[in-house]
């Protein structure tokens, strides 16, 4: 079929799913305002998603060894575009970044900078060269771009390596916020509920490899702008008598910031933080009494265990006196470092919250300094690290040619800005929401939308509004929303129609079902291509190939699904962690591969060690998750923005070690002078 003729084809298509979807939402709405139960709608809502996207899955279901890696290099710029725009809006963006800046302010706005910055690197620096080498994975380019004597795969093991390690971080992530919004949403276990949205994961992938997933990406970003830009609009229309939320919102940030003046000088705020200051103290008192404050605690645990035991007391009190000594922790490390992130959570609570709406707002210039250089060290990591991404890079395989290859970047960059504008318009208005119907408001009046999110989770609550100083009048201070939810609950939070809350539920699963997809396609890809076919069996057929890939898929899918169940850090934070480490290990050997002819294999190898190795280290030098010490950091740069160090060590390394040993060959040099020739 002609290339214009296909993309007319798939514009009918996508216009037709989109007219559907909409008639589908009207009529759940219908039925809201009929009286059919809210678990009803969801269930619909959710289902039908699911079985539309393992629809496209089937039909696109193939065994080609083109089709399945690169989607057949036959998919038009402007769906490239809207696919790489889905396969980016990740679980982090659509989830986490409006709460990010909701905590934030200012500070938040690291991510949408540095995000959108990576893809203007994308365009000049890789994609365009990357096509026209023409090959399936990020790995394969710098495999046959740096390959070493004999035909050594060094570079390619090194490269497999980071891809894996990078996007299984990532994809724990994603998969964290499918079980996020599967167990709100159908109201299950949050483990069982990751594992539900596990098989919606795969049945594109491993059906359809990069065929299905390309497909079913487009598909999903229309769901997800849709979702993003109803309940937003709707605010923006509720406060502002405007629909349009970009427009609307700069109103309200003189407003939130006389809100938060008139916070700081309550008297009753000021009381709940003065109570906060002094249970940091008895913990610090616990802290310096250690081990022995530990011992008395666990004695008296077990004493009134005891007690409860051999006398009255009732199942329920002797169930939960159970599980507080089992919670207790283990030994006196343990407890001095859950103790220290309590006493520094409550330190936190106690201050006086300073203006967020301030570029690098602080009590000092000294930290002021701090959060300017965290701010533009963060702003470079997530830019360096999204021109290395390989998930994304990938995609640019797809596209029929070089010049389409950087259109579809642009046709990202539209795609991605049309919900990265909208970002902060929530974040402000949401925030303008709370203040100005929860804080305020009587304890015994508390909107259901709070218990609804506080029971999901009742170890590390998702919201918890506490009366802390016990006058039945909720501070702000007393409030505690965790980022990951700001977006979903921002429906019950305006008092919308529930059908509305099941649609950006849609939408979230849709982000972070189509970055998952994308990532374990790469991983499978990665493995099977790279590894399995190009080292260990050379000569295997192409049924083989799709085989193996398919069968590493399932694979990391199920452990990457143990992790996430796990829940070993928010959302935010792990993404953070895989930007940094393919800023360093990737970035660096990607460049310079393609501008500079007289970059080795030697060279490769030792830049991509020291970068990564360096980035690891800072990381787990400074980040107490690892045991490390927040006190360490070098320039008060926090770990998240190890790439920063990371990215110069390896470039240097790498180009004195290219200096220091023998030029690349005449193939080597040609092919360089190939992928940047007009």
């Amino acid at each position: 079929m002609a290339p214009g003729k296909f993309t007319q084809k798939l514009t009918l298509y996508y216009l037709w799913y989109t007219f559907l979807f909409l008639v589908f939402l009207i009529s759940l709405a219908i039925l809201e305002k009929e009286g059919v139960p809210r678990a009803w709608i969801g269930y619909l809502f959710m289902f039908a998603t699911i079985v539309i996207y393992a629809g496209i899955g089937l039909v696109s279901r193939t065994s080609d060894i083109t089709e399945y890696y690169v989607a057949g290099r036959r998919v038009p710029a402007v769906f490239n575009g809207m696919a790489t725009a889905a396969d980016w809006l990740s679980a982090a963006s659509f989830l986490s970044l409006a709460g990010g800046l909701f905590l934030q302010g200012f500070d938040g706005l690291a991510y949408i900078i540095g995000w959108t910055g990576g893809f203007c690197l994308v365009a000049m620096l890789i994609a365009p060269y990357i096509r026209k080498f023409g090959q399936y994975t990020i790995a394969d380019f710098l495999g046959t771009r740096f390959a070493g004597p004999q035909n050594n795969n060094l570079v390619r093991i090194l490269a497999v390596s980071a891809t894996v390690f990078i996007s299984f971080i990532y994809v724990v992530a994603q998969i964290y916020g499918v079980g996020l919004i599967t167990s709100r949403f159908t109201g299950v276990d949050f483990s069982v509920g990751i594992f539900l949205g596990l098989a919606s994961i795969l049945v594109c992938s491993f059906l359809g490899g990069m065929r299905a997933i390309t497909w079913t990406q487009v598909a999903q970003y229309i769901i997800i702008i849709v979702a993003f830009m109803i309940p937003v609009s709707w605010l923006s229309l509720k406060h502002a008598d405007n629909p349009v939320p970009q427009i609307s919102y700069g109103e309200f940030l003189k407003k939130l910031v006389h809100k938060e003046q008139e916070f700081a000088h309550s008297d009753k705020e000021q009381q709940v933080r003065t109570i906060y200051r002094q249970r940091a103290d008895v913990l610090q008192r616990q802290i310096e009494r250690l081990p022995a404050s530990w011992l008395a605690g666990r004695d008296e645990l077990q004493r009134r265990l005891d007690e409860l035991k051999s006398g009255n007391g009732s199942l329920i009190e002797i169930k939960n006196a159970s599980k507080n000594l089992a919670r207790y922790p283990k030994s006196e490390n343990e407890a001095r470092q859950q103790w220290l992130d309590a006493r520094n959570a409550l330190i936190s609570k106690s201050q006086t919250a300073y203006a967020q709406y301030t570029p690098y707002a602080a009590k000092d210039q000294k930290e002021s300094d701090s959060k300017r250089n965290n701010f533009m060290a963060l702003v470079l990591c997530l830019m360096m690290g999204t021109a290395a991404l390989p998930h994304v890079l990938t995609r640019y395989y797809t596209t029929p040619s070089v010049t389409e290859a950087r259109d579809s970047v642009f046709w990202s960059l539209f795609f991605i800005m049309l919900l990265y504008i909208t970002i902060p318009a929530l974040a402000i208005l949401v925030k303008y929401d709370i203040y100005t119907s929860l804080v305020g408001s009587e304890f015994s009046k508390l909107p259901s939308w709070v218990t609804y999110w506080a029971s999901i989770d009742k170890l590390n609550p998702l919201v918890s509004i506490n009366d802390v100083n016990q006058d039945g009048i909720v501070q702000l201070a007393e409030i505690m929303m965790d980022g990951d939810i700001i977006v979903l609950a921002t429906p019950e939070i305006a008092g919308l129609p529930y059908v509305v809350s099941a649609l950006v539920a849609a939408g979230g699963l849709a982000a972070a079902l189509s970055t998952a997809d994308g990532l374990l396609l790469t991983i499978s890809n990665s493995l099977s291509h790279d590894i399995y076919y190009k080292i260990v069996d050379p000569s295997a057929s192409t049924q083989k190939r799709v085989t193996m890939s398919k069968l590493i898929l399932l694979v990391v899918a199920l452990i990457a699904a143990y992790v996430a169940s796990l829940k070993p850090a928010d959302i935010l934070s792990l993404v953070g962690a895989a930007f940094s480490v393919a800023a360093s290990t990737l970035f660096p050997a990607l460049v310079l591969g393609i501008f500079w002819k007289r970059a080795n294999y030697q060279g490769a190898v030792a830049g991509m060690i020291a970068g990564f190795s360096l980035c690891i280290f800072y990381m787990m030098y400074t980040h107490p998750l690892f045991g490390g010490n927040p006190a360490l950091q070098w320039g008060n740069i926090a770990s998240i923005s190890a790439g920063i160090f990371g990215v110069p060590f390896g470039i240097l390394t790498m180009i004195i070690v290219s200096l220091l040993t023998p030029a690349p060959d005449r193939q080597t040099t040609d092919l360089v002078d190939h992928i940047r020739c007009p």
